[in-house]
Protein backbone atom coordinates (compact mmCIF):
# COMPACT_ATOMS: atom_id res chain seq x y z
CA UNK A 1 0.00 0.00 0.00
CA UNK A 2 3.05 1.80 0.32
CA UNK A 3 3.76 1.87 -3.11
CA UNK A 4 0.95 1.25 -4.91
CA UNK A 5 -2.48 3.84 -4.34
CA UNK A 6 -5.87 2.19 -3.42
CA UNK A 7 -8.83 4.07 -4.41
CA UNK A 8 -12.02 3.37 -3.02
CA UNK A 9 -13.84 2.87 -5.91
CA UNK A 10 -13.82 3.16 -9.75
CA UNK A 11 -14.92 6.70 -9.33
CA UNK A 12 -12.60 8.02 -7.27
CA UNK A 13 -9.56 6.61 -9.15
CA UNK A 14 -11.70 8.55 -12.60
CA UNK A 15 -12.45 11.15 -10.07
CA UNK A 16 -8.66 11.64 -9.57
CA UNK A 17 -7.53 11.08 -13.03
CA UNK A 18 -9.83 14.29 -14.74
CA UNK A 19 -8.35 16.26 -11.82
CA UNK A 20 -4.84 15.75 -12.06
CA UNK A 21 -4.35 14.56 -15.92
CA UNK A 22 -2.50 17.09 -18.06
CA UNK A 23 -5.30 15.98 -21.11
CA UNK A 24 -7.18 19.43 -22.00
CA UNK A 25 -11.42 18.56 -21.60
CA UNK A 26 -11.20 15.79 -18.86
CA UNK A 27 -11.34 18.02 -15.83
CA UNK A 28 -14.93 19.22 -17.02
CA UNK A 29 -16.26 15.39 -17.15
CA UNK A 30 -16.03 16.12 -13.05
CA UNK A 31 -16.76 19.69 -12.17
CA UNK A 32 -19.99 19.92 -14.14
CA UNK A 33 -21.15 16.20 -12.46
CA UNK A 34 -24.05 18.90 -11.48
CA UNK A 35 -25.06 19.16 -14.76
CA UNK A 36 -26.03 15.94 -16.50
CA UNK A 37 -26.08 17.81 -19.60
CA UNK A 38 -22.83 19.55 -20.12
CA UNK A 39 -21.49 16.57 -18.76
CA UNK A 40 -23.26 14.62 -21.34
CA UNK A 41 -21.87 17.27 -23.88
CA UNK A 42 -18.45 16.81 -23.34
CA UNK A 43 -18.39 13.28 -22.86
CA UNK A 44 -19.36 13.29 -26.61
CA UNK A 45 -16.99 16.01 -27.12
CA UNK A 46 -14.38 14.00 -25.82
CA UNK A 47 -14.99 10.83 -27.73
CA UNK A 48 -15.10 12.72 -30.86
CA UNK A 49 -11.83 13.49 -30.61
CA UNK A 50 -10.57 10.06 -29.68
CA UNK A 51 -12.24 8.96 -32.69
CA UNK A 52 -10.80 11.49 -35.14
CA UNK A 53 -7.43 11.09 -33.30
CA UNK A 54 -7.35 7.64 -34.37
CA UNK A 55 -8.79 8.02 -38.07
CA UNK A 56 -5.94 10.29 -38.41
CA UNK A 57 -3.57 7.86 -37.22
CA UNK A 58 -5.45 4.57 -39.36
CA UNK A 59 -4.91 7.19 -42.22
CA UNK A 60 -0.78 7.56 -41.34
CA UNK A 61 -0.25 4.58 -40.67
CA UNK A 62 -1.93 3.31 -44.26
CA UNK A 63 0.15 5.96 -46.07
CA UNK A 64 3.01 4.65 -44.00
CA UNK A 65 2.69 1.07 -45.18
CA UNK A 66 2.39 2.33 -48.26
CA UNK A 67 5.89 3.12 -48.56
CA UNK A 68 5.34 6.53 -50.73
CA UNK A 69 8.66 8.21 -51.59
CA UNK A 70 9.69 12.10 -52.94
CA UNK A 71 12.02 12.84 -55.23
CA UNK A 72 14.50 15.68 -54.33
CA UNK A 73 16.85 16.96 -57.10
CA UNK A 74 19.97 18.70 -56.31
CA UNK A 75 23.49 20.37 -58.56
CA UNK A 76 26.99 19.23 -57.70
CA UNK A 77 29.80 20.88 -59.65
CA UNK A 78 33.22 18.65 -59.35
CA UNK A 79 35.53 17.01 -62.13
CA UNK A 80 34.58 13.44 -63.22
CA UNK A 81 35.13 10.85 -65.35
CA UNK A 82 34.04 11.01 -69.11
CA UNK A 83 31.76 8.36 -70.30
CA UNK A 84 32.38 5.04 -71.90
CA UNK A 85 32.51 5.55 -75.99
CA UNK A 86 31.49 3.26 -78.55
CA UNK A 87 31.52 3.50 -82.19
CA UNK A 88 30.95 0.94 -84.86
CA UNK A 89 31.35 0.72 -88.80
CA UNK A 90 28.33 -0.20 -89.69
CA UNK A 91 29.78 -2.85 -91.43
CA UNK A 92 29.91 -6.77 -90.21
CA UNK A 93 32.66 -9.19 -91.19
CA UNK A 94 32.05 -11.95 -93.72
CA UNK A 95 33.54 -14.76 -92.63
CA UNK A 96 35.59 -16.92 -94.86
CA UNK A 97 34.10 -19.94 -92.80
CA UNK A 98 30.65 -19.49 -93.94
CA UNK A 99 31.22 -17.07 -97.23
CA UNK A 100 29.87 -19.44 -99.53
CA UNK A 101 26.31 -19.61 -97.39
CA UNK A 102 26.29 -15.89 -96.96
CA UNK A 103 26.33 -15.52 -101.25
CA UNK A 104 23.39 -18.18 -101.88
CA UNK A 105 21.95 -15.89 -99.24
CA UNK A 106 22.50 -12.83 -101.06
CA UNK A 107 21.23 -14.51 -104.56
CA UNK A 108 18.22 -15.44 -102.82
CA UNK A 109 17.52 -12.18 -101.54
CA UNK A 110 18.26 -10.86 -105.06
CA UNK A 111 15.58 -13.57 -106.55
CA UNK A 112 13.14 -12.13 -103.72
CA UNK A 113 13.38 -8.64 -104.48
CA UNK A 114 13.40 -9.16 -107.93
CA UNK A 115 10.20 -11.40 -107.38
CA UNK A 116 8.69 -8.93 -105.26
CA UNK A 117 9.47 -5.48 -106.65
CA UNK A 118 10.70 -6.40 -110.12
CA UNK A 119 14.09 -4.55 -109.91
CA UNK A 120 17.16 -6.02 -110.66
CA UNK A 121 19.85 -5.60 -107.70
CA UNK A 122 22.25 -7.82 -108.34
CA UNK A 123 24.83 -4.90 -109.50
CA UNK A 124 23.75 -2.58 -106.60
CA UNK A 125 23.61 -4.62 -103.79
CA UNK A 126 25.85 -7.22 -103.52
CA UNK A 127 29.76 -7.22 -103.66
CA UNK A 128 30.38 -11.16 -104.45
CA UNK A 129 34.30 -10.16 -104.75
CA UNK A 130 34.34 -8.49 -100.99
CA UNK A 131 36.93 -9.40 -98.78
CA UNK A 132 36.25 -11.95 -96.59
CA UNK A 133 37.65 -12.73 -92.95
CA UNK A 134 40.18 -15.53 -92.31
CA UNK A 135 40.13 -16.78 -88.55
CA UNK A 136 43.33 -18.28 -87.72
CA UNK A 137 43.40 -21.00 -84.92
CA UNK A 138 40.49 -22.94 -85.99
CA UNK A 139 41.80 -26.19 -87.79
CA UNK A 140 39.91 -28.37 -85.50
CA UNK A 141 36.38 -26.97 -86.77
CA UNK A 142 36.95 -28.23 -90.00
CA UNK A 143 35.62 -26.63 -93.51
CA UNK A 144 32.17 -24.98 -92.11
CA UNK A 145 31.35 -23.98 -95.87
CA UNK A 146 31.05 -27.21 -97.03
CA UNK A 147 28.95 -28.85 -94.09
CA UNK A 148 25.90 -30.23 -94.06
CA UNK A 149 24.16 -26.91 -93.20
CA UNK A 150 21.74 -25.56 -96.05
CA UNK A 151 19.33 -22.82 -96.71
CA UNK A 152 16.14 -23.43 -96.13
CA UNK A 153 13.70 -22.82 -98.78
CA UNK A 154 10.03 -22.79 -96.36
CA UNK A 155 10.61 -19.11 -95.60
CA UNK A 156 9.73 -17.66 -99.00
CA UNK A 157 9.14 -14.20 -98.68
CA UNK A 158 5.24 -13.56 -99.65
CA UNK A 159 3.02 -10.03 -100.57
CA UNK A 160 -0.25 -10.57 -98.96
CA UNK A 161 -3.69 -8.11 -99.37
CA UNK A 162 -6.01 -7.50 -97.15
CA UNK A 163 -9.26 -4.92 -97.59
CA UNK A 164 -9.68 -2.09 -95.18
CA UNK A 165 -13.00 -2.49 -93.94
CA UNK A 166 -13.79 1.52 -93.30
CA UNK A 167 -11.95 2.74 -96.75
CA UNK A 168 -12.23 0.07 -99.08
CA UNK A 169 -9.01 0.31 -100.39
CA UNK A 170 -6.55 -3.18 -100.70
CA UNK A 171 -3.57 -2.95 -98.46
CA UNK A 172 -0.06 -4.81 -98.86
CA UNK A 173 1.79 -6.46 -96.22
CA UNK A 174 5.13 -8.82 -96.82
CA UNK A 175 6.39 -11.20 -94.80
CA UNK A 176 7.26 -15.27 -94.31
CA UNK A 177 5.42 -18.17 -92.55
CA UNK A 178 6.55 -20.00 -89.61
CA UNK A 179 5.27 -23.06 -88.05
CA UNK A 180 5.51 -25.17 -85.33
CA UNK A 181 7.30 -28.66 -84.91
CA UNK A 182 4.30 -30.68 -86.60
CA UNK A 183 3.97 -28.00 -89.41
CA UNK A 184 0.76 -26.35 -87.61
CA UNK A 185 -0.09 -23.42 -85.71
CA UNK A 186 1.41 -21.29 -88.69
CA UNK A 187 0.97 -17.56 -89.04
CA UNK A 188 2.73 -15.13 -91.36
CA UNK A 189 5.73 -12.48 -89.89
CA UNK A 190 4.32 -9.70 -92.11
CA UNK A 191 5.33 -6.43 -91.71
CA UNK A 192 3.44 -2.82 -93.85
CA UNK A 193 6.90 -1.82 -95.25
CA UNK A 194 8.50 -4.46 -97.73
CA UNK A 195 11.98 -3.36 -96.55
CA UNK A 196 11.58 -4.11 -93.14
CA UNK A 197 10.10 -7.46 -94.22
CA UNK A 198 13.39 -8.47 -96.32
CA UNK A 199 15.74 -7.11 -93.65
CA UNK A 200 13.92 -9.01 -91.39
CA UNK A 201 14.14 -12.30 -93.34
CA UNK A 202 17.73 -12.10 -94.39
CA UNK A 203 18.62 -11.49 -90.47
CA UNK A 204 16.92 -14.89 -89.74
CA UNK A 205 18.87 -16.59 -92.33
CA UNK A 206 21.96 -14.55 -91.33
CA UNK A 207 21.63 -16.03 -87.61
CA UNK A 208 21.16 -19.67 -89.11
CA UNK A 209 24.17 -19.26 -91.14
CA UNK A 210 26.72 -17.75 -88.17
CA UNK A 211 25.56 -20.58 -85.63
CA UNK A 212 27.89 -22.25 -87.64
CA UNK A 213 30.78 -20.33 -86.31
CA UNK A 214 32.32 -21.28 -83.23
CA UNK A 215 30.52 -20.04 -79.72
CA UNK A 216 34.42 -17.30 -78.91
CA UNK A 217 36.29 -16.29 -81.61
CA UNK A 218 38.53 -13.56 -80.70
CA UNK A 219 38.60 -11.36 -83.64
CA UNK A 220 40.77 -8.83 -82.24
CA UNK A 221 43.54 -11.19 -82.97
CA UNK A 222 43.57 -11.78 -86.51
CA UNK A 223 42.11 -8.27 -88.12
CA UNK A 224 41.93 -4.71 -88.80
CA UNK A 225 43.77 -2.18 -86.17
CA UNK A 226 41.89 0.63 -84.81
CA UNK A 227 43.82 2.71 -87.90
CA UNK A 228 41.38 1.33 -90.34
CA UNK A 229 38.58 3.05 -89.17
CA UNK A 230 39.70 6.02 -86.99
CA UNK A 231 41.70 8.51 -88.84
CA UNK A 232 42.48 11.04 -85.76
CA UNK A 233 42.25 10.91 -81.99
CA UNK A 234 42.28 13.27 -79.17
CA UNK A 235 41.25 14.08 -75.95
CA UNK A 236 41.54 16.86 -74.01
CA UNK A 237 43.85 18.58 -77.06
CA UNK A 238 46.13 14.87 -76.43
CA UNK A 239 46.26 11.89 -78.37
CA UNK A 240 44.65 8.60 -78.01
CA UNK A 241 46.79 5.76 -76.48
CA UNK A 242 46.47 2.33 -77.60
CA UNK A 243 45.32 1.43 -74.01
CA UNK A 244 42.44 3.67 -74.57
CA UNK A 245 40.02 1.11 -76.15
CA UNK A 246 39.08 -2.32 -76.62
CA UNK A 247 38.04 -3.74 -79.83
CA UNK A 248 34.79 -6.08 -80.24
CA UNK A 249 33.10 -7.19 -83.12
CA UNK A 250 29.18 -6.89 -83.18
CA UNK A 251 27.27 -9.14 -85.71
CA UNK A 252 25.16 -6.39 -87.40
CA UNK A 253 27.15 -3.10 -86.40
CA UNK A 254 30.20 -4.96 -87.63
CA UNK A 255 33.54 -3.68 -85.62
CA UNK A 256 33.33 -1.73 -82.80
CA UNK A 257 35.99 0.11 -80.11
CA UNK A 258 34.81 1.50 -77.13
CA UNK A 259 36.83 4.39 -75.45
CA UNK A 260 37.48 4.25 -71.58
CA UNK A 261 35.63 1.37 -71.59
CA UNK A 262 36.67 0.88 -67.37
CA UNK A 263 36.61 4.64 -66.42
CA UNK A 264 39.80 3.91 -64.39
CA UNK A 265 42.52 6.17 -66.01
CA UNK A 266 42.74 9.52 -64.61
CA UNK A 267 43.68 10.22 -68.58
CA UNK A 268 39.89 10.64 -69.29
CA UNK A 269 38.96 12.92 -66.07
CA UNK A 270 36.67 15.74 -67.19
CA UNK A 271 38.14 19.07 -65.41
CA UNK A 272 36.52 21.66 -68.16
CA UNK A 273 33.41 21.98 -69.96
CA UNK A 274 33.23 22.83 -73.76
CA UNK A 275 34.40 21.54 -77.23
CA UNK A 276 37.95 22.12 -77.22
CA UNK A 277 38.24 19.55 -74.31
CA UNK A 278 36.29 16.34 -75.62
CA UNK A 279 36.88 13.59 -77.53
CA UNK A 280 36.98 14.84 -81.08
CA UNK A 281 37.45 11.50 -84.14
CA UNK A 282 38.01 11.79 -87.69
CA UNK A 283 36.31 8.10 -88.95
CA UNK A 284 36.28 5.95 -91.87
CA UNK A 285 32.36 6.03 -93.14
CA UNK A 286 32.54 4.02 -96.01
CA UNK A 287 29.43 2.90 -97.40
CA UNK A 288 30.97 -0.31 -98.73
CA UNK A 289 29.24 -3.14 -96.82
CA UNK A 290 30.42 -6.57 -96.62
CA UNK A 291 26.63 -7.41 -95.74
CA UNK A 292 24.06 -4.96 -97.36
CA UNK A 293 21.40 -6.12 -96.05
CA UNK A 294 21.87 -6.66 -92.52
CA UNK A 295 21.48 -2.26 -92.71
CA UNK A 296 20.45 0.22 -94.71
CA UNK A 297 22.53 2.55 -93.05
CA UNK A 298 25.44 4.35 -94.24
CA UNK A 299 27.78 5.97 -91.59
CA UNK A 300 29.32 4.88 -88.27
CA UNK A 301 27.08 4.16 -85.07
CA UNK A 302 28.13 5.85 -81.91
CA UNK A 303 26.39 5.11 -78.27
CA UNK A 304 27.81 6.65 -74.69
CA UNK A 305 26.89 4.55 -72.02
CA UNK A 306 28.61 4.03 -68.33
CA UNK A 307 31.92 2.22 -68.05
CA UNK A 308 31.79 -1.56 -67.42
CA UNK A 309 28.44 -1.27 -69.18
CA UNK A 310 27.56 -3.41 -72.24
CA UNK A 311 26.70 -0.81 -75.21
CA UNK A 312 23.28 -2.45 -76.49
CA UNK A 313 23.46 -0.78 -79.81
CA UNK A 314 19.88 -1.98 -81.20
CA UNK A 315 18.29 -0.39 -78.70
CA UNK A 316 20.37 2.55 -78.45
CA UNK A 317 22.64 5.23 -79.82
CA UNK A 318 22.84 7.16 -82.85
CA UNK A 319 23.79 7.29 -86.69
CA UNK A 320 26.47 9.59 -87.77
CA UNK A 321 26.33 10.84 -91.83
CA UNK A 322 29.68 10.11 -93.79
CA UNK A 323 31.06 13.68 -94.96
CA UNK A 324 29.36 15.71 -92.16
CA UNK A 325 31.01 17.33 -88.81
CA UNK A 326 28.74 15.79 -85.69
CA UNK A 327 29.14 17.62 -82.13
CA UNK A 328 27.23 16.31 -79.32
CA UNK A 329 26.90 17.85 -76.13
CA UNK A 330 25.98 15.84 -73.20
CA UNK A 331 24.97 16.39 -69.40
CA UNK A 332 24.96 13.52 -66.70
CA UNK A 333 21.70 12.93 -64.47
CA UNK A 334 22.37 10.52 -61.66
CA UNK A 335 19.56 8.74 -59.93
CA UNK A 336 19.63 7.02 -57.07
CA UNK A 337 16.92 4.51 -55.53
CA UNK A 338 15.62 3.61 -52.32
CA UNK A 339 14.75 -0.18 -52.68
CA UNK A 340 13.89 -2.41 -50.30
CA UNK A 341 9.92 -1.75 -49.44
CA UNK A 342 9.98 1.54 -51.33
CA UNK A 343 10.61 -0.04 -54.27
CA UNK A 344 11.88 -2.53 -56.33
CA UNK A 345 15.97 -2.24 -57.32
CA UNK A 346 18.79 -3.92 -57.34
CA UNK A 347 22.39 -2.59 -56.25
CA UNK A 348 25.06 -4.80 -58.18
CA UNK A 349 22.51 -7.43 -59.43
CA UNK A 350 23.53 -10.12 -57.07
CA UNK A 351 19.78 -10.71 -55.93
CA UNK A 352 18.21 -10.73 -58.94
CA UNK A 353 16.84 -14.48 -59.87
CA UNK A 354 18.00 -14.20 -63.52
CA UNK A 355 21.92 -15.41 -64.50
CA UNK A 356 23.51 -12.59 -66.20
CA UNK A 357 25.03 -13.82 -69.11
CA UNK A 358 27.16 -10.31 -70.01
CA UNK A 359 30.35 -10.46 -67.66
CA UNK A 360 30.00 -6.57 -67.46
CA UNK A 361 27.87 -4.59 -64.22
CA UNK A 362 24.28 -5.01 -63.86
CA UNK A 363 21.70 -3.09 -66.44
CA UNK A 364 18.07 -3.48 -67.31
CA UNK A 365 18.96 -4.52 -70.27
CA UNK A 366 21.70 -6.93 -69.93
CA UNK A 367 19.02 -9.09 -67.54
CA UNK A 368 16.42 -9.06 -69.46
CA UNK A 369 18.49 -10.25 -72.74
CA UNK A 370 19.74 -12.96 -70.40
CA UNK A 371 16.12 -13.76 -69.24
CA UNK A 372 14.84 -13.79 -72.59
CA UNK A 373 17.91 -16.40 -73.55
CA UNK A 374 17.21 -18.67 -70.91
CA UNK A 375 13.60 -18.75 -71.31
CA UNK A 376 14.71 -19.33 -75.22
CA UNK A 377 16.46 -22.41 -74.01
CA UNK A 378 14.36 -23.66 -72.22
CA UNK A 379 11.25 -23.42 -74.54
CA UNK A 380 13.10 -23.57 -78.07
CA UNK A 381 15.67 -25.58 -77.44
CA UNK A 382 18.21 -23.17 -78.57
CA UNK A 383 19.69 -19.84 -77.43
CA UNK A 384 19.11 -16.64 -79.94
CA UNK A 385 22.25 -15.83 -82.13
CA UNK A 386 22.72 -11.83 -81.07
CA UNK A 387 22.66 -12.99 -77.17
CA UNK A 388 25.39 -15.04 -74.81
CA UNK A 389 24.76 -18.55 -74.45
CA UNK A 390 24.25 -20.43 -71.32
CA UNK A 391 26.59 -23.15 -70.55
CA UNK A 392 25.96 -26.36 -72.69
CA UNK A 393 23.56 -24.31 -74.92
CA UNK A 394 24.10 -24.19 -78.93
CA UNK A 395 22.97 -21.23 -81.15
CA UNK A 396 19.71 -22.06 -83.43
CA UNK A 397 19.98 -23.62 -86.67
CA UNK A 398 17.05 -24.29 -88.28
CA UNK A 399 18.79 -27.68 -90.13
CA UNK A 400 18.52 -28.85 -86.24
CA UNK A 401 15.64 -27.03 -85.06
CA UNK A 402 13.30 -26.57 -87.83
CA UNK A 403 10.45 -24.27 -86.09
CA UNK A 404 12.62 -22.38 -83.79
CA UNK A 405 11.33 -19.56 -85.72
CA UNK A 406 8.21 -19.79 -84.79
CA UNK A 407 9.22 -20.54 -80.89
CA UNK A 408 11.41 -17.39 -81.11
CA UNK A 409 8.86 -14.72 -82.43
CA UNK A 410 6.13 -15.85 -80.33
CA UNK A 411 8.38 -15.33 -77.17
CA UNK A 412 9.74 -12.10 -78.32
CA UNK A 413 6.14 -10.62 -78.78
CA UNK A 414 5.53 -11.74 -75.31
CA UNK A 415 8.19 -9.93 -74.49
CA UNK A 416 7.26 -6.83 -75.83
CA UNK A 417 3.89 -6.97 -74.75
CA UNK A 418 5.43 -7.68 -71.53
CA UNK A 419 3.46 -10.82 -70.56
CA UNK A 420 6.70 -12.27 -69.74
CA UNK A 421 8.35 -12.79 -66.56
CA UNK A 422 11.30 -11.00 -67.33
CA UNK A 423 10.17 -7.65 -66.14
CA UNK A 424 9.08 -8.69 -63.04
CA UNK A 425 12.02 -10.54 -62.70
CA UNK A 426 14.94 -7.67 -63.72
CA UNK A 427 14.48 -4.40 -61.23
CA UNK A 428 16.31 -1.50 -62.29
CA UNK A 429 19.70 -0.72 -60.96
CA UNK A 430 19.52 1.68 -57.32
CA UNK A 431 21.97 3.88 -58.51
CA UNK A 432 22.59 5.08 -62.43
CA UNK A 433 24.04 7.62 -64.68
CA UNK A 434 21.62 8.92 -67.55
CA UNK A 435 23.14 11.25 -70.43
CA UNK A 436 20.61 13.55 -71.72
CA UNK A 437 22.30 14.57 -75.49
CA UNK A 438 22.15 17.46 -77.96
CA UNK A 439 23.73 17.31 -81.41
CA UNK A 440 24.48 20.00 -84.38
CA UNK A 441 26.04 19.32 -87.55
CA UNK A 442 27.60 20.73 -90.81
CA UNK A 443 29.27 19.70 -93.85
CA UNK A 444 32.74 19.00 -93.28
CA UNK A 445 35.07 19.37 -94.63
CA UNK A 446 34.06 22.42 -96.54
CA UNK A 447 34.69 22.43 -100.08
CA UNK A 448 37.63 25.02 -100.02
CA UNK A 449 39.21 22.40 -97.31
CA UNK A 450 38.37 19.21 -98.23
CA UNK A 451 41.96 19.02 -100.57
CA UNK A 452 44.43 19.90 -98.07
CA UNK A 453 42.51 17.78 -95.57
CA UNK A 454 42.42 14.62 -97.70
CA UNK A 455 45.91 15.03 -98.41
CA UNK A 456 46.59 15.24 -94.68
CA UNK A 457 45.16 12.09 -94.34
CA UNK A 458 46.55 10.47 -96.85
CA UNK A 459 49.94 11.18 -95.84
CA UNK A 460 49.33 10.58 -91.94
CA UNK A 461 47.03 7.39 -92.15
CA UNK A 462 47.17 6.00 -95.96
CA UNK A 463 43.84 7.67 -96.56
CA UNK A 464 42.96 6.85 -100.05
CA UNK A 465 39.52 8.10 -101.92
CA UNK A 466 38.17 9.87 -104.96
CA UNK A 467 35.05 10.38 -103.27
CA UNK A 468 34.37 13.70 -101.78
CA UNK A 469 33.12 13.87 -98.24
CA UNK A 470 31.39 10.46 -98.93
CA UNK A 471 33.60 8.75 -96.70
CA UNK A 472 34.71 10.26 -93.81
CA UNK A 473 33.15 12.16 -90.89
CA UNK A 474 33.80 14.27 -88.22
CA UNK A 475 32.91 13.53 -84.45
CA UNK A 476 33.31 15.53 -81.36
CA UNK A 477 32.02 14.44 -77.74
CA UNK A 478 31.81 16.73 -75.14
CA UNK A 479 30.49 17.58 -71.58
CA UNK A 480 28.10 21.31 -71.84
CA UNK A 481 28.83 21.75 -68.09
CA UNK A 482 30.36 19.78 -65.15
CA UNK A 483 27.86 20.28 -63.21
CA UNK A 484 25.43 17.64 -63.04
CA UNK A 485 21.42 16.67 -61.60
CA UNK A 486 21.08 14.05 -58.66
CA UNK A 487 17.44 12.77 -58.17
CA UNK A 488 17.08 11.11 -54.95
CA UNK A 489 14.38 9.21 -53.44
CA UNK A 490 13.53 9.62 -50.07
CA UNK A 491 10.12 8.48 -47.86
CA UNK A 492 7.50 10.73 -47.62
CA UNK A 493 7.02 9.22 -44.36
CA UNK A 494 10.12 8.55 -42.32
CA UNK A 495 9.61 7.00 -38.82
CA UNK A 496 10.44 10.62 -37.60
CA UNK A 497 7.86 11.99 -39.49
CA UNK A 498 5.71 9.52 -38.47
CA UNK A 499 5.98 10.41 -34.92
CA UNK A 500 6.34 14.11 -35.58
CA UNK A 501 2.48 13.92 -37.25
CA UNK A 502 1.52 11.77 -34.71
CA UNK A 503 2.22 14.17 -32.31
CA UNK A 504 0.54 17.04 -34.11
CA UNK A 505 -2.60 15.55 -33.96
CA UNK A 506 -2.18 14.36 -30.70
CA UNK A 507 -1.82 18.34 -29.91
CA UNK A 508 -4.42 19.10 -32.23
CA UNK A 509 -7.26 16.95 -30.69
CA UNK A 510 -6.06 16.81 -27.08
CA UNK A 511 -3.40 19.44 -26.34
CA UNK A 512 -1.46 17.02 -24.62
CA UNK A 513 1.85 15.57 -25.06
CA UNK A 514 3.46 12.26 -25.11
CA UNK A 515 2.97 12.19 -20.76
CA UNK A 516 -0.33 12.81 -21.09
CA UNK A 517 -0.44 9.03 -23.12
CA UNK A 518 1.92 8.05 -20.00
CA UNK A 519 -0.89 9.28 -17.62
CA UNK A 520 -3.58 6.86 -19.73
CA UNK A 521 -1.43 4.13 -19.53
CA UNK A 522 -1.60 4.64 -15.54
CA UNK A 523 -5.02 4.75 -15.54
CA UNK A 524 -5.56 1.40 -17.54
CA UNK A 525 -3.43 -0.05 -15.16
CA UNK A 526 -4.43 1.09 -11.99
CA UNK A 527 -8.06 -0.12 -13.32
CA UNK A 528 -6.70 -3.67 -13.90
CA UNK A 529 -4.77 -3.49 -10.57
CA UNK A 530 -8.00 -2.11 -8.78
CA UNK A 531 -10.50 -4.56 -10.80
CA UNK A 532 -8.29 -7.80 -9.34
CA UNK A 533 -8.40 -6.21 -5.92
CA UNK A 534 -12.34 -5.96 -5.97
CA UNK A 535 -12.30 -9.75 -7.53
CA UNK A 536 -9.90 -11.22 -5.24
CA UNK A 537 -11.82 -9.48 -2.26
CA UNK A 538 -15.39 -10.74 -3.27
CA UNK A 539 -13.74 -14.38 -3.72
CA UNK A 540 -12.66 -14.02 -0.18
CA UNK A 541 -16.26 -12.89 0.99
CA UNK A 542 -17.55 -15.80 -0.54
CA UNK A 543 -15.02 -18.11 0.75
CA UNK A 544 -16.42 -17.23 4.55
Amino acid sequence: EGLIEFYDSFKDMFEFFCKNTTIHGTIRLVCSDSNRMKTAFWTLLLLASFGMLYWQFALMFSQYWAYPVVLTMSMHSEPKMFPAITICNLDPYRFELVSEHLVQLDRMAEESITFLYGVNTSASLFHMNERNIRIKDLSNIGNLSTSTFKLSQNFSLLRMFDRNNISGRRHSSVGFRLCNATGGNCFYKTYSSGMDAILEWYRFHYMNIMSQLPVIINISDHEEQIEDMVYSCQYDGEPCRPSDYVHFHHPVFGSCYTFNSKGTDSFWTATKPGIPYGLSLILRAEQKDHIPLLSTVAGVKVMIHNHNQTPFLEHEGFDIRPGIATTIGIQQDEVNRLGGNYGKCTTNGNDVNVKLLYNNSYTLQACLHSCFQHIMVRKCGCGYYYYPLPPGAQYCDYNKQPAWGHCFYQLYNRLRNHHLNCFDQCPKPCRESLYKVSAGTAKWPSVKSQDWIRQALRHQNGYNSTSNRSDIAKVTIFYKQLNYQSVNESPLLSENILLSSMGSQWSLWFGSSVLSVVEMFELLIDTLVLSLLFCYQRFRSKKT
